[in-house]
């Protein structure tokens, strides 16, 4: 017996040594980029000037900061500094390759899913997570797609052995798949044809999707009176828990918002009708013509996650321009806003993540001011998200998400010389280019 209280002690000692220098170290760690010119985001450009890690950490920036003695230093001589970008809607971790059914975890059977959380889905090892952050992108917003309440949103950064790691904040948001109003053909799966619908029909299938909407968040809202009731009177009846509606009394009382997929005039005005109504929060998601309803969205203080800007106009009357030009409208409209990048396969499109720099830059070219576009994808992500105090912009205290290029961050001929998740400098490597060393040094 005191043989086994003798190892069990120094098993302890070891394990508590092993805690303390992996701290000590943790703490330790001090990288110092020197040289480089910083774009800050919230603040003035830094032409020439240093940015110091430690930790996981921003510690100081600036012309003439002091180097730490005993910093790993990094000469950027040539090369700028920036936050992390935020792509703000994808399936990151959830899925794999679209065409496999076996590789795609973002969408549950049933309308009505919003207990579900995206974030203990996603894959850390997934492929396309190291291709998109050699893309200078730190962080997505990963999300589910399924049903009418598709599930909760989360914020995530791009490296983590888990979920856990990676997390940066769960839930953000419960993803709300807004009935439109579309007419035009269908196939009647009862008579294998093809047919006409009204607009009457589908107007009347989109009120009866909404009815079933207003009776869970009723629902919802009597879950939540209920316990309340419970918790100041322990002797009423035990309350049965119910998850769909425990997930949703944030949404009701307002403190968690509803991230609202629609992409059209009408369903636009028809969601921020329905957040009025229901007094819940919403950001819309999609948005190809919010620059339609600018005024409302603006005068609600309703914000906008914009993409895909790579696709092709909605109406044949439409300027061949009118993608690229709606973020230069919600800009000058006074409507926050970020980007998602994706390439005109719905939102959330997870392969094609990597592009979001590109919809910013050709933003810019139709008239969107250069910094606004750098703030679309980095400081208005995370005001949007609730993280500013986190991540979005170069200052001491915030996260150590940082990109350095030998170039421009929107134009496509720039590359990205360092990336650095939380502090921790990441190799710049994906399968595509383990695939290149390997074949190219082929005997």
């Amino acid at each position: 017996m005191k043989r086994t209280i003798i190892v069990l002690f120094f098993f302890a000692l070891a394990l508590s040594l092993t805690y303390l220098n992996h701290g000590s170290s943790a703490q330790g760690n001090t990288v110092a980029i020197k040289n480089a010119r910083i774009v800050t985001v919230t603040g003035p450009v830094i032409e020439k000037g240093a940015v110091i890690i430690q930790g996981d950490k921003i510690a100081d920036v600036g012309a003439s900061v002091r180097i730490p003695s005993g910093a790993k230093e990094i000469d950027a001589s040539g090369l700028t500094v920036y936050p992390g970008m935020i792509n703000a809607s994808t399936t990151m971790g959830l899925t794999e390759i679209g065409s496999v059914a076996a590789t795609n975890d973002s969408s549950e059977i049933g309308e009505f899913n919003p207990q579900l959380k995206a974030i203990i889905a996603v894959h850390p090892e997934s492929e396309i997570i190291p291709v998109t952050r050699v893309n200078g992108i730190t962080t997505v917003l990963t999300a589910p797609r399924g049903g009418i309440l598709a599930g909760q949103a989360a914020l995530i950064n791009l490296d983590g052995w888990t979920w856990e790691e990676m997390n940066l904040k769960n839930p953000v948001g419960i993803v709300f798949n807004f009935p439109t109003i579309y007419s035009g053909r269908s196939f009647d799966f009862a008579t294998f044809q093809v047919r006409e619908r009204s607009f009457e029909e589908v107007k009347r299938q989109r009120d009866e999707t909404l009815d079933k909407v207003r009776k869970v968040f009723d629902d919802a809202r009597a879950y939540a009176k209920a316990k309340e009731a419970k918790a100041k009177n322990p002797r009423l009846p035990d309350l049965e828990t119910n998850l769909m509606l425990e997930s949703l009394v944030p949404v009701v009382k307002g403190e968690l918002p509803l991230l609202v997929n629609t992409s059209r005039e009408r369903d636009i005005k028809a969601a921020v009708e329905f957040a009025a109504e229901q007094k819940v929060k919403i950001i819309i998601v999609g948005a190809d013509e919010a620059h339609k309803v600018a005024s409302l969205l603006k005068e609600k203080n309703i914000p906008v996650i914009l993409g895909p800007v790579f696709s092709l106009p909605l109406h044949e009357d439409d300027p061949y321009d009118a993608q690229y030009t709606k973020a230069a409208a919600l800009s000058k409209a006074g409507i926050k806003f970020a980007f998602q990048g994706v390439d005109g396969d719905g939102p959330g499109d997870a392969s094609n993540a990597r592009n979001l720099p590109y919809h910013a830059g050709m933003s810019v070219a139709y008239g969107l001011p250069k910094e606004e576009a750098l703030k679309a994808l980095t400081i208005y992500p995370a005001e949007i998200f609730g993280v500013a105090d986190r991540v979005g912009s170069i200052e001491p205290g915030k996260l150590a998400n940082l990109v350095i290029t030998n170039g421009d961050l929107l134009e496509i001929r720039t590359q990205i010389r360092y990336l650095f998740i939380k502090g921790k400098q990441i190799a710049l490597k994906t399968k595509q280019t383990e695939l290149y060393e390997k074949y190219v040094n082929r005997p």
